[in-house]
Protein backbone atom coordinates (compact mmCIF):
# COMPACT_ATOMS: atom_id res chain seq x y z
CA UNK A 1 0.00 0.00 0.00
CA UNK A 2 1.45 3.35 -1.02
CA UNK A 3 1.95 5.82 1.84
CA UNK A 4 1.06 9.51 1.82
CA UNK A 5 3.87 12.02 1.52
CA UNK A 6 4.06 15.68 2.44
CA UNK A 7 2.98 16.40 -1.17
CA UNK A 8 -0.38 14.69 -0.55
CA UNK A 9 -1.23 16.62 2.64
CA UNK A 10 -3.25 19.83 2.78
CA UNK A 11 -0.84 22.19 4.55
CA UNK A 12 -2.42 25.60 3.92
CA UNK A 13 -2.84 27.64 7.13
CA UNK A 14 -2.01 24.52 9.17
CA UNK A 15 0.41 24.05 12.03
CA UNK A 16 2.56 21.12 10.89
CA UNK A 17 4.16 18.82 13.45
CA UNK A 18 7.33 17.31 11.98
CA UNK A 19 9.62 14.55 13.28
CA UNK A 20 13.16 15.28 12.13
CA UNK A 21 16.40 13.46 12.82
CA UNK A 22 18.66 16.04 14.45
CA UNK A 23 20.73 13.38 16.26
CA UNK A 24 23.97 15.11 15.29
CA UNK A 25 27.47 14.71 16.77
CA UNK A 26 28.59 17.46 19.18
CA UNK A 27 32.10 18.15 20.50
CA UNK A 28 33.03 18.87 24.14
CA UNK A 29 32.05 22.54 23.76
CA UNK A 30 28.66 21.44 22.30
CA UNK A 31 29.49 22.64 18.80
CA UNK A 32 27.95 20.56 15.96
CA UNK A 33 30.73 18.65 14.16
CA UNK A 34 28.59 17.30 11.29
CA UNK A 35 25.34 19.01 10.28
CA UNK A 36 24.41 16.63 7.42
CA UNK A 37 21.20 15.47 9.10
CA UNK A 38 20.07 19.07 9.68
CA UNK A 39 20.86 20.13 6.10
CA UNK A 40 19.03 17.11 4.67
CA UNK A 41 15.83 18.18 6.46
CA UNK A 42 15.80 21.82 5.26
CA UNK A 43 14.11 21.08 1.87
CA UNK A 44 11.10 19.55 3.68
CA UNK A 45 10.84 22.50 6.09
CA UNK A 46 10.97 24.96 3.19
CA UNK A 47 8.46 22.92 1.17
CA UNK A 48 5.98 22.96 4.09
CA UNK A 49 6.26 26.74 4.48
CA UNK A 50 6.06 27.36 0.70
CA UNK A 51 2.80 25.38 0.65
CA UNK A 52 1.32 27.99 2.99
CA UNK A 53 1.63 26.28 6.37
CA UNK A 54 1.18 28.62 9.31
CA UNK A 55 4.19 27.17 11.13
CA UNK A 56 6.25 24.01 11.44
CA UNK A 57 6.89 22.47 14.87
CA UNK A 58 10.05 20.33 14.80
CA UNK A 59 10.79 17.51 17.22
CA UNK A 60 13.78 15.17 17.48
CA UNK A 61 15.93 13.20 19.88
CA UNK A 62 19.67 13.60 20.42
CA UNK A 63 21.86 10.95 22.04
CA UNK A 64 20.68 8.66 24.82
CA UNK A 65 19.64 10.74 27.84
CA UNK A 66 17.49 7.79 29.06
CA UNK A 67 14.40 9.73 30.07
CA UNK A 68 16.26 12.42 32.03
CA UNK A 69 17.28 16.00 31.30
CA UNK A 70 20.97 15.88 30.37
CA UNK A 71 22.37 19.26 29.30
CA UNK A 72 24.90 17.87 26.82
CA UNK A 73 22.01 16.32 24.84
CA UNK A 74 20.06 19.56 24.46
CA UNK A 75 18.87 20.45 20.94
CA UNK A 76 19.62 24.13 21.55
CA UNK A 77 22.74 24.14 19.27
CA UNK A 78 20.51 22.72 16.50
CA UNK A 79 18.18 25.74 16.74
CA UNK A 80 21.08 28.10 16.01
CA UNK A 81 22.25 25.99 13.05
CA UNK A 82 18.69 25.79 11.68
CA UNK A 83 18.50 29.61 11.71
CA UNK A 84 21.69 29.78 9.62
CA UNK A 85 20.49 27.14 7.15
CA UNK A 86 16.91 28.36 6.69
CA UNK A 87 17.42 32.11 7.07
CA UNK A 88 14.38 32.12 9.39
CA UNK A 89 14.09 32.90 13.10
CA UNK A 90 13.74 29.64 15.05
CA UNK A 91 11.86 29.64 18.35
CA UNK A 92 13.28 27.07 20.79
CA UNK A 93 11.33 25.60 23.70
CA UNK A 94 13.14 23.87 26.56
CA UNK A 95 10.59 21.05 26.66
CA UNK A 96 8.48 19.15 24.13
CA UNK A 97 5.17 18.75 26.04
CA UNK A 98 3.22 20.63 28.71
CA UNK A 99 0.87 23.60 28.94
CA UNK A 100 3.61 26.23 28.52
CA UNK A 101 4.83 24.58 25.32
CA UNK A 102 1.28 24.13 23.98
CA UNK A 103 0.19 27.74 24.59
CA UNK A 104 3.59 29.02 23.41
CA UNK A 105 3.40 27.13 20.13
CA UNK A 106 -0.15 28.34 19.52
CA UNK A 107 0.80 31.99 20.16
CA UNK A 108 4.23 31.95 18.51
CA UNK A 109 4.80 34.40 15.65
CA UNK A 110 7.86 32.43 14.44
CA UNK A 111 7.25 30.07 11.52
CA UNK A 112 9.83 27.51 12.70
CA UNK A 113 9.68 26.09 16.22
CA UNK A 114 12.08 23.51 17.67
CA UNK A 115 11.13 21.48 20.75
CA UNK A 116 13.63 20.14 23.28
CA UNK A 117 14.93 16.54 23.13
CA UNK A 118 12.07 14.02 23.06
CA UNK A 119 14.14 11.46 24.96
CA UNK A 120 14.23 13.66 28.08
CA UNK A 121 10.92 11.82 28.61
CA UNK A 122 11.04 8.03 29.04
CA UNK A 123 7.54 7.91 27.48
CA UNK A 124 9.04 8.68 24.05
CA UNK A 125 10.91 5.38 23.70
CA UNK A 126 8.07 3.59 25.49
CA UNK A 127 5.66 4.81 22.76
CA UNK A 128 3.32 5.99 25.51
CA UNK A 129 -0.11 6.87 24.03
CA UNK A 130 -0.71 9.77 26.44
CA UNK A 131 2.68 11.30 25.57
CA UNK A 132 2.01 10.72 21.84
CA UNK A 133 -1.34 12.50 22.20
CA UNK A 134 0.34 15.46 23.95
CA UNK A 135 2.82 15.75 21.07
CA UNK A 136 0.04 15.38 18.48
CA UNK A 137 -1.92 18.23 20.13
CA UNK A 138 0.82 20.66 18.99
CA UNK A 139 -0.05 20.29 15.30
CA UNK A 140 -2.87 19.64 12.83
CA UNK A 141 -1.02 17.32 10.43
CA UNK A 142 2.12 15.23 10.95
CA UNK A 143 5.15 14.84 8.68
CA UNK A 144 7.81 12.22 9.47
CA UNK A 145 11.18 13.03 7.91
CA UNK A 146 13.35 11.02 10.32
CA UNK A 147 14.55 7.94 8.47
CA UNK A 148 17.27 7.40 11.09
CA UNK A 149 14.61 6.43 13.65
CA UNK A 150 12.04 4.88 11.28
CA UNK A 151 12.97 1.42 12.59
CA UNK A 152 11.92 2.40 16.12
CA UNK A 153 8.29 2.31 17.28
CA UNK A 154 8.49 5.44 19.46
CA UNK A 155 5.80 7.95 20.38
CA UNK A 156 7.11 10.53 17.88
CA UNK A 157 7.54 8.04 15.01
CA UNK A 158 4.66 5.57 15.37
CA UNK A 159 2.44 7.07 18.09
CA UNK A 160 1.40 10.56 16.95
CA UNK A 161 0.11 9.07 13.67
CA UNK A 162 -2.89 7.67 15.54
CA UNK A 163 -4.09 11.23 16.19
CA UNK A 164 -3.06 13.11 13.03
CA UNK A 165 -3.14 12.54 9.29
CA UNK A 166 0.47 11.89 8.34
CA UNK A 167 2.88 11.69 5.42
CA UNK A 168 6.56 11.13 4.67
CA UNK A 169 8.82 14.17 4.33
CA UNK A 170 10.96 14.64 1.21
CA UNK A 171 14.01 12.98 2.80
CA UNK A 172 12.08 9.96 4.07
CA UNK A 173 10.41 9.65 0.66
CA UNK A 174 13.85 9.68 -1.02
CA UNK A 175 15.13 6.97 1.36
CA UNK A 176 12.09 4.77 0.67
CA UNK A 177 12.51 5.26 -3.07
CA UNK A 178 16.22 4.43 -3.34
CA UNK A 179 16.42 1.67 -0.74
CA UNK A 180 13.00 0.30 -1.73
CA UNK A 181 13.88 0.16 -5.44
CA UNK A 182 17.22 -1.46 -4.65
CA UNK A 183 15.44 -4.23 -2.79
CA UNK A 184 12.37 -4.62 -4.98
CA UNK A 185 13.36 -3.60 -8.47
CA UNK A 186 17.10 -3.01 -9.00
CA UNK A 187 18.65 -2.39 -12.41
CA UNK A 188 20.91 -5.40 -13.12
CA UNK A 189 23.69 -6.37 -12.64
CA UNK A 190 22.98 -5.66 -8.95
CA UNK A 191 26.03 -5.83 -6.66
CA UNK A 192 26.10 -5.62 -2.87
CA UNK A 193 29.23 -4.62 -0.95
CA UNK A 194 29.21 -5.57 2.73
CA UNK A 195 31.89 -4.68 5.27
CA UNK A 196 32.14 -3.63 8.87
CA UNK A 197 33.18 -5.67 11.86
CA UNK A 198 30.49 -8.27 12.34
CA UNK A 199 28.83 -10.98 10.28
CA UNK A 200 25.98 -11.00 12.80
CA UNK A 201 24.95 -7.44 11.82
CA UNK A 202 24.63 -8.39 8.16
CA UNK A 203 23.04 -11.89 8.20
CA UNK A 204 19.55 -10.55 7.44
CA UNK A 205 20.84 -8.40 4.58
CA UNK A 206 22.69 -11.34 2.99
CA UNK A 207 19.65 -13.62 3.29
CA UNK A 208 17.26 -11.02 1.88
CA UNK A 209 19.47 -9.78 -0.97
CA UNK A 210 21.11 -13.04 -2.08
CA UNK A 211 18.15 -14.08 -4.26
CA UNK A 212 17.92 -10.56 -5.75
CA UNK A 213 21.55 -9.64 -6.43
CA UNK A 214 24.19 -10.93 -8.84
CA UNK A 215 27.08 -10.96 -6.36
CA UNK A 216 27.90 -10.04 -2.78
CA UNK A 217 31.37 -8.57 -2.20
CA UNK A 218 32.57 -8.95 1.39
CA UNK A 219 35.40 -7.03 3.09
CA UNK A 220 36.08 -5.56 6.51
CA UNK A 221 36.22 -7.52 9.75
CA UNK A 222 33.34 -9.78 8.76
CA UNK A 223 35.33 -11.24 5.84
CA UNK A 224 37.65 -13.21 8.14
CA UNK A 225 34.82 -15.30 9.58
CA UNK A 226 33.89 -16.26 5.99
CA UNK A 227 37.53 -17.02 5.10
CA UNK A 228 37.83 -19.16 8.25
CA UNK A 229 34.66 -20.99 7.15
CA UNK A 230 36.47 -21.76 3.87
CA UNK A 231 39.33 -23.24 5.90
CA UNK A 232 41.81 -20.41 5.25
CA UNK A 233 44.28 -19.36 7.97
CA UNK A 234 43.36 -15.89 9.29
CA UNK A 235 46.04 -15.35 11.98
CA UNK A 236 44.72 -13.18 14.80
CA UNK A 237 42.23 -11.33 12.59
CA UNK A 238 38.74 -10.54 13.79
CA UNK A 239 36.68 -13.70 14.12
CA UNK A 240 33.17 -14.47 15.31
CA UNK A 241 33.76 -18.09 16.32
CA UNK A 242 30.07 -18.78 16.89
CA UNK A 243 29.24 -17.61 13.35
CA UNK A 244 31.64 -19.86 11.37
CA UNK A 245 28.94 -22.48 10.69
CA UNK A 246 26.52 -19.78 9.64
CA UNK A 247 29.09 -18.25 7.25
CA UNK A 248 29.67 -21.72 5.79
CA UNK A 249 25.92 -22.24 5.26
CA UNK A 250 25.63 -18.82 3.56
CA UNK A 251 28.51 -19.72 1.22
CA UNK A 252 26.81 -23.07 0.41
CA UNK A 253 23.48 -21.34 -0.11
CA UNK A 254 25.07 -18.86 -2.54
CA UNK A 255 26.76 -21.69 -4.45
CA UNK A 256 23.48 -23.62 -4.76
CA UNK A 257 21.78 -20.46 -6.10
CA UNK A 258 24.73 -19.89 -8.49
CA UNK A 259 25.39 -16.52 -6.82
CA UNK A 260 28.90 -15.32 -6.20
CA UNK A 261 30.21 -14.29 -2.79
CA UNK A 262 33.50 -12.49 -3.47
CA UNK A 263 36.04 -12.55 -0.62
CA UNK A 264 39.45 -10.84 -0.25
CA UNK A 265 42.45 -12.55 -1.91
CA UNK A 266 45.16 -10.48 -0.21
CA UNK A 267 45.38 -8.46 2.99
CA UNK A 268 47.14 -5.61 4.74
CA UNK A 269 48.35 -7.03 8.08
CA UNK A 270 49.92 -5.72 11.29
CA UNK A 271 51.19 -7.13 14.60
CA UNK A 272 48.97 -4.80 16.66
CA UNK A 273 46.11 -2.52 15.69
CA UNK A 274 47.84 0.82 16.04
CA UNK A 275 47.89 3.71 13.52
CA UNK A 276 51.71 3.67 13.63
CA UNK A 277 52.09 -0.12 13.26
CA UNK A 278 54.25 -1.38 10.40
CA UNK A 279 52.04 -2.81 7.64
CA UNK A 280 52.73 -5.65 5.26
CA UNK A 281 50.73 -7.08 2.37
CA UNK A 282 50.20 -10.85 2.38
CA UNK A 283 48.35 -13.21 0.05
CA UNK A 284 45.29 -15.32 0.84
CA UNK A 285 46.81 -16.99 3.88
CA UNK A 286 47.27 -14.68 6.86
CA UNK A 287 50.36 -15.70 8.88
CA UNK A 288 50.13 -16.79 12.50
CA UNK A 289 49.97 -13.83 14.90
CA UNK A 290 49.18 -11.25 12.21
CA UNK A 291 45.98 -9.17 12.19
CA UNK A 292 44.34 -8.15 8.89
CA UNK A 293 43.23 -4.49 8.96
CA UNK A 294 42.43 -3.72 5.30
CA UNK A 295 42.00 -5.40 1.93
CA UNK A 296 45.15 -5.65 -0.21
CA UNK A 297 45.79 -4.18 -3.69
CA UNK A 298 44.88 -7.38 -5.58
CA UNK A 299 41.56 -7.52 -3.72
CA UNK A 300 40.89 -3.88 -4.65
CA UNK A 301 41.45 -4.84 -8.32
CA UNK A 302 39.20 -7.90 -7.97
CA UNK A 303 36.37 -5.96 -6.29
CA UNK A 304 36.58 -3.13 -8.82
CA UNK A 305 36.54 -5.58 -11.73
CA UNK A 306 33.31 -7.08 -10.36
CA UNK A 307 31.78 -3.61 -9.87
CA UNK A 308 32.73 -2.28 -13.32
CA UNK A 309 29.58 -3.61 -15.05
CA UNK A 310 27.15 -2.98 -12.17
CA UNK A 311 23.97 -0.95 -12.72
CA UNK A 312 22.93 -0.92 -9.05
CA UNK A 313 25.30 -1.05 -6.07
CA UNK A 314 24.34 -1.07 -2.39
CA UNK A 315 27.30 -0.56 -0.05
CA UNK A 316 26.99 -1.10 3.69
CA UNK A 317 30.10 -1.30 5.85
CA UNK A 318 33.74 -0.17 5.35
CA UNK A 319 36.36 -2.59 3.98
CA UNK A 320 39.04 -1.92 6.59
CA UNK A 321 39.68 0.15 9.72
CA UNK A 322 39.18 3.32 7.66
CA UNK A 323 39.30 5.64 10.70
CA UNK A 324 43.08 5.03 10.76
CA UNK A 325 44.62 6.47 7.60
CA UNK A 326 47.13 3.62 7.18
CA UNK A 327 44.27 1.09 7.02
CA UNK A 328 41.86 3.13 4.91
CA UNK A 329 43.34 2.63 1.44
CA UNK A 330 41.08 -0.27 0.41
CA UNK A 331 37.87 1.51 1.41
CA UNK A 332 39.08 4.70 -0.33
CA UNK A 333 40.13 2.93 -3.55
CA UNK A 334 36.84 1.03 -3.93
CA UNK A 335 34.90 4.22 -3.04
CA UNK A 336 36.74 6.23 -5.71
CA UNK A 337 36.18 3.50 -8.29
CA UNK A 338 32.49 3.32 -7.39
CA UNK A 339 32.21 7.09 -7.82
CA UNK A 340 33.05 6.62 -11.51
CA UNK A 341 30.79 3.63 -12.24
CA UNK A 342 27.63 4.35 -14.29
CA UNK A 343 25.32 2.81 -11.72
CA UNK A 344 22.80 3.79 -9.07
CA UNK A 345 25.06 3.84 -5.99
CA UNK A 346 23.36 3.62 -2.61
CA UNK A 347 25.41 4.06 0.54
CA UNK A 348 23.94 2.63 3.76
CA UNK A 349 24.36 5.19 6.54
CA UNK A 350 26.61 5.09 9.60
CA UNK A 351 30.28 4.19 9.09
CA UNK A 352 29.95 3.83 5.30
CA UNK A 353 28.55 7.35 5.01
CA UNK A 354 31.37 8.59 7.29
CA UNK A 355 33.96 6.86 5.06
CA UNK A 356 32.47 8.35 1.89
CA UNK A 357 32.52 11.79 3.56
CA UNK A 358 36.14 11.30 4.71
CA UNK A 359 37.22 10.72 1.10
CA UNK A 360 35.01 13.60 -0.16
CA UNK A 361 32.94 11.35 -2.45
CA UNK A 362 29.47 12.38 -1.20
CA UNK A 363 28.53 14.26 -4.38
CA UNK A 364 29.52 11.32 -6.57
CA UNK A 365 27.07 8.84 -5.02
CA UNK A 366 23.41 8.60 -6.04
CA UNK A 367 22.07 8.33 -2.52
CA UNK A 368 23.66 8.34 0.94
CA UNK A 369 21.29 7.05 3.58
CA UNK A 370 20.92 9.13 6.74
CA UNK A 371 20.09 6.07 8.85
CA UNK A 372 22.57 3.32 9.68
CA UNK A 373 20.39 0.87 11.62
CA UNK A 374 17.27 1.84 9.68
CA UNK A 375 18.91 1.27 6.30
CA UNK A 376 20.16 -2.16 7.41
CA UNK A 377 16.68 -3.21 8.55
CA UNK A 378 15.16 -1.86 5.34
CA UNK A 379 17.67 -3.89 3.28
CA UNK A 380 16.78 -6.93 5.38
CA UNK A 381 13.24 -6.54 4.05
CA UNK A 382 11.78 -5.61 7.44
CA UNK A 383 8.76 -3.35 7.79
CA UNK A 384 9.85 -0.17 9.57
CA UNK A 385 7.32 1.04 12.18
CA UNK A 386 7.85 4.72 11.34
CA UNK A 387 6.92 4.07 7.70
CA UNK A 388 4.16 1.54 8.39
CA UNK A 389 2.42 4.09 10.68
CA UNK A 390 2.05 6.74 7.94
CA UNK A 391 -1.39 7.35 6.42
CA UNK A 392 -2.21 5.21 3.37
CA UNK A 393 -2.88 7.00 0.09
Amino acid sequence: MAKMTVKDLDLKDKTVLMRADFNVPLDASLAITDDTRIRETVPTIKFILEKGAKKVVLMSHLGRPDGKRVDKYSLKPVAARLEQLTGEKVKFYDDCVGDAVKSGVAASSEKIILLENLRYHAEEEGNDPVFAKQLASLGEVFVNDAFGTAHRAHASTAGVNKFLKSGAGLLLEKEIKYLGDAVANPAKPFMVILGGAKVSDKIGVIENLLPKCDAIIIGGGMAYTFLKAEGKPIGNSKLEKDKIDLAKSLLDKAASMKKEIVLPIDHVVVDTVDPKAATQVVGQDIPEGKIAVDIGPRTVELFNRKLATARTVVWNGPLGIFEMDAFSKGTEAVGKFLAGVKAVTIIGGGDTAAAVAKFKLQDKMTHISTGGGASLEFLEGKTLPGIAALSDK
